[in-house]
């Protein structure tokens, strides 16, 4: 487990990085990706490479690996430091933004690949003779699961955000909604 060396002698922002961290790997990401990320989340000022490696007690090439992977998601950036020739690092702050980069990665690289493979099989398995009928269709409401997921997703991802977290807040109330409107739930 990683050694947290917090200079601003915070328990509850050292609990907050191994936290995010054992969540990251629950979600399939590196410990240490997650690790940096919720430090830099947390940090005030651009931080090194160098002071994270220390402040976290993790190697520095495992740092600039995991730095270069979360500039890819597009979850921190590089910022110049006046009087600094080092590149600092700062994240994104705004949870729903962060929300948003990881939903569209995710999608990109699970849903997307999905979709594509699943359009396949069913399309081989449409010119298969002697196919279980239940095979297929079983496939294809997989296909129209994931299709849906997408114009979902697509829907969503344009829904300002305001918005976007009032729906969320309101919850069950939505299905409440939907029923009053005339249209019933299957």
């Amino acid at each position: 487990m990683t050694e947290i060396t917090d200079t601003s002698g915070s328990a509850a922002k050292s609990q907050f990085i191994l936290y995010w961290g054992d969540m990251g790997g629950q979600w399939g990401v590196n410990r240490s990706v997650a690790q940096i990320q919720a430090l830099l989340f947390l940090s005030t000022t651009p931080l090194n490479a160098e002071q994270i490696s220390e402040e976290l007690g993790i190697a520095r090439s495992n740092v600039s690996n995991s730095l270069k992977e979360l500039v890819a998601w597009k979850l921190i950036r590089r910022v110049p430091v006046h009087g600094d020739r080092r590149e600092h690092f700062e994240a994104e702050v705004d949870v729903w933004e962060i929300a948003t980069r990881i939903a569209q990665g995710r999608k990109e690289r699970e849903i997307d690949p999905a979709m594509r493979v699943i359009a396949d099989c069913v399309a081989a398995a449409e010119a298969e003779s002697g196919l279980n009928p239940i095979v297929l269709k079983r496939m294809k409401d997989m296909q129209d699961f994931l299709g849906t997921v997408d114009t979902w997703y697509g829907q969503m991802i344009a829904v300002p955000k305001a918005k976007l977290n009032l729906l969320m807040k309101m919850g069950s109330k939505v299905v409440s909604l939907l029923t009053i409107t005339g249209k019933k739930s299957e």
